[in-house]
Order: structure tokens, then C-alpha cells, then sequence
């Protein structure tokens, strides 16, 4: 009891300055180390944050809600089913945009997180408590979604390592649902090492989840030979709009690939602008569907009303944030009479077209390289009023979201204000190892991503 005292008084001493968590289970603590420590598996005694849009037997499930503030979840979700058995257990759950919608978590109804880089700045989103938690060193690791980048982008704000998996090769059982087609359940670590053991786990098929399919994961050898990896590069580049120094650092992981001996092409993949608006459409259609349940009556606050429509208006219109409501009323709009040929049926025939482009891209090439962002973190505040600025941070994201691809997001450099840079490692449909034994490799001869500067 003492050890546990001790590691969440560690915790509560930075917690109070960064606000990663929205709960922590101080009381269940002792019993979850028992039974973890009875499991003895590869994981055996690691403590993690989870995502409050992942259920957690016993524990709050509130998607940083009004709309579910007092709810507490009544099953485990499949990822964490697999976690307990190798010997994780779970010390809270962590802050997030609100229904998974935003990309700073500025957008949770109970609190904003800090960059703990620099408290001054975003920790992105929408799992931005679960980044800055293992930033901050409070867990080593942490389960994130991401539906547009809120993996990637979290962890390349706040310099640690996150991935999104192939769509189908997570069970999303247990996840509430944002948008369902795009929506993957993936870790964030400190180290590319321990995010690959996390995947390890909770990688494979699930009868409970019938878009979930995939292969089980095996730990792979680090790649010594590079001399018939292909790797695939953005052409002009330079021309994206991206900040100075993230340009460095993405071209100074070209050039460590060619060092290394990889076969680097360019590639003409000028980012498409319509991709953005593409993954909004598609993703606030599936939004207005996916929280039609929330309405007071079979989930969420009930409202006052003397109708039946009333008592759901008032629940939604207390329980709903600002981007949730926006994002609902959007989707629903586009799927309205009308306007679902002219818009919703043409996102999906670009996403279509997109899946192909990519399959071309990866029939040639092992990897191909993006910058996870197109800047470093923001500070707190600066999208408030912008929208639209915000949703443009997931310009470099989206693409591997709209084609189920895995990306890997690994911390490459700083910026001249010393906030960090995320670099993207993308392979085909399935092929994390593919990514694990290129970027495992690149550390053998290199150093470990991340703790460079540190061993300068």
C-alpha cells in the first residue's frame, strides 16, 4: 500500500499543473497490482492511462462529457480484456477532446491538459491526456483512439512515440464510437520498443468485433539490411505550407534513411486539399449516427420537457459541447435529402479513389515519410475562435485515416522554441512490422528516437 501511496502522490504532484487525468483509481489500485502480478505476462505490473472513451470495468467511461458525467462502465472493453491478461493494470482515465472531436483538448467539458513540455501550449488531440500523461512520465504508456490523427498528433506535440494500427487489426469493442469506419484503438509510449509491446497485446481478430480481423502481432527483429527497402518521399514538399523546422527534421529523416542505405524516391503526392474536408464530411455523417443515442431517455443527463422531443432537445442541448453539437448538425446536414449525392456520396467516391492511390503508392514502396504535423503544438487558446485552423493541423493525418492504413508517429527534432516534432512512418494495409523493423533498425545505428538530444 505504501509503493501505491507513493506512485499516485508522484502522479498528483504533476497532475495538478497538466490535468492529463479525469479520474484515477487510487482505491482499486492495490487489487488490480495483485491480480496483474497472478498474470505474470509480458506486461506483468505496468501501469497504464486509458482513454475515457474506453471501457474500464467498475470505472468512469465519460468521453469528457456532460452528456455522461456520472456514468461508469459495466464491462471491459477487448483491448483492456487482453492488457489485464498480460499484467497491465490501470491507474485512471485520461482527459480527451469531448466525444473524441477536437484536436487540442481544449474541447473536454472538465478540463484543459497541458503540453507538459511547456504548459503554455496544447498537448493535441483528442487524446491529449493520454500523450501528456507518458510525456510527463506519470505511466509509461497509455491506450489512445484515432479517428483523423488523435494518436499521431498528440504524440508528435508532446514528443513520444503513437500509433494507429491498420483499421480491423484492433477490436474497437469496448470503444464508444465516434466515427466507425475510421475510428482504431492504438498505444503511446515513450519508446518505440514499449509501444510495439503494447500493440503486441492487444493486436488481433475479435468475434465481437466484426470489422475486426487482423493478424496477431509477433515482436519483430530490428531491419539490419536496408539496401532493398523502398522508401517513398514527398515531391516539393517544401511547397505544403509547413513550419521551417519541420521541414528540417523531415528532411533530415530522408537523409538518414539514405544513410542507412534505403532506396529513397520522391513521390508525387502533392496533399490533395479536399482531403481535410473529405474526412470532416465522412466522419460527422458517421458522428450524427453514431450519438443519436444520446439523448436522455436510453443514454446520457435527462432534460426537462413537456414532451418527449423536448426532454431529448434540452438533454442534447446540456449535454452536448460546442464542436460536438457542430459536428453533429454538420453531419446530419449532409446526409439530409439533397445534399447526400451532392456531398456524402462524392466524399466517399474520393475516398475510394484515395484507397486506390495508396494502394499504387505501396505496390512500389515499403514506407512512405510525412511529417505528422504540419507545425509543432499551439499554444493554449489559439483555435478557439478558428475552426477551421484547427481541423487544417490534421491535414498530414488524415490520409492514412480515410485508407485504414497504419502510421507510426516517432519524435524527430524540436523546434526552435524547443517544442517537439513528430515525424509519420506509413506502410501498406497490415504492415506494422514493416514499420517496427525499419524504425528498430534506424535506432540500432542511430540511437533511440526520442532520447537523442539526451544522449548528446
Amino acid at each position: 500500500m505504501e509503493v501505491i501511496e507513493r506512485l499516485f502522490s508522484e502522479i498528483m504532484k504533476k497532475e495538478r499543473s497538466i490535468g492529463a487525468f479525469l479520474s484515477l483509481d487510487i482505491e482499486g489500485a492495490l487489487k488490480q497490482i495483485e491480480e496483474a502480478e497472478r498474470c505474470g505476462g509480458a506486461l506483468s505490473g505496468i501501469p497504464l492511462g486509458i482513454k475515457d472513451n474506453i471501457a474500464v470495468k467498475g470505472q468512469p467511461l465519460t468521453c469528457a462529457s456532460k452528456m455522461l458525467m456520472s456514468h461508469k462502465a459495466s464491462y471491459d472493453a477487448t483491448v483492456i480484456e487482453r492488457l489485464r491478461k498480460s499484467g497491465a493494470w490501470f491507474i485512471g482515465k485520461t482527459n480527451m477532446d469531448e466525444f473524441a472531436m477536437g484536436g487540442s483538448t481544449e474541447n473536454s467539458a472538465f478540463q484543459n491538459t497541458r503540453n507538459p513540455v511547456d504548459l503554455d501550449y496544447v498537448p493535441g488531440g483528442s487524446s491529449g491526456g493520454s500523450a501528456a500523461a507518458v510525456a510527463a512520465g506519470m505511466v509509461p504508456g497509455a491506450l489512445g483512439s484515432d479517428t483523423g490523427g488523435s494518436i499521431r498528433q498528440p504524440a508528435a506535440y508532446c514528443g513520444i512515440v503513437g500509433l494507429k494500427p491498420t483499421y480491423g487489426r484492433v477490436s474497437r469493442y469496448g470503444l464508444v464510437a465516434f466515427a466507425s469506419s475510421f475510428d482504431q484503438i492504438g498505444p503511446m509510449t515513450q519508446t518505440v520498443e514499449e509501444c510495439e509491446q503494447i500493440f503486441s497485446v492487444i493486436a488481433g481478430a475479435d468475434e465481437k468485433d466484426p470489422t475486426c480481423d487482423g493478424a496477431d502481432y509477433q515482436i519483430q527483429k530490428q531491419k539490419t539490411d536496408f539496401s532493398t527497402l523502398r522508401v517513398g518521399v514527398v515531391s516539393e514538399i517544401e511547397k505544403m505550407g509547413i513550419a521551417p523546422s519541420v521541414l528540417a527534421a523531415y528532411q533530415k529523416l530522408v537523409e538518414e534513411f539514405r544513410e542507412v542505405g534505403a532506396i529513397v524516391e520522391e513521390v508525387d503526392f502533392l496533399l490533395p486539399s479536399e482531403a481535410v474536408s473529405v474526412y470532416y464530411v465522412l466522419s460527422s455523417a458517421e458522428a450524427s449516427s453514431n450519438l443519436g443515442r444520446f439523448d436522455g431517455i436510453r443514454y446520457g443527463i435527462k432534460g426537462e420537457g413537456a414532451s418527449v422531443e423536448e426532454e431529448m432537445r434540452a438533454s442534447r442541448a446540456a449535454g452536448f459541447g460546442l464542436e460536438v453539437k457542430r459536428r453533429v448538425l454538420f453531419g446530419t446536414h449532409v446526409l439530409s435529402a439533397g445534399y447526400q449525392d451532392q456531398v456524402y456520396k462524392k466524399a466517399q467516391r474520393y475516398r475510394a479513389t484515395l484507397k486506390n492511390r495508396m494502394k499504387e503508392l505501396f505496390s512500389s514502396h515499403d514506407l512512405f515519410l510525412m511529417p505528422t504535423t504540419p507545425t509543432p503544438a499551439f499554444r493554449l487558446g489559439e483555435h478557439s475562435d478558428d475552426p477551421m485552423g484547427m481541423y487544417l493541423e490534421d491535414a498530414f493525418t488524415v490520409p492514412a485515416s480515410l485508407t485504414g492504413i497504419p502510421a507510426l508517429s516517432i519524435p524527430y527534432g524540436k523546434s526552435e522554441l524547443g517544442l517537439p516534432i513528430g515525424m509519420q512512418i506509413m506502410a501498406a494495409h497490415g504492415q506494422e512490422e514493416t514499420i517496427f523493423q525499419a524504425v528498430k533498425g534506424l535506432e540500432s545505428k542511430n540511437g533511440i528516437f526520442g532520447r537523442r538530444d539526451q544522449d548528446v
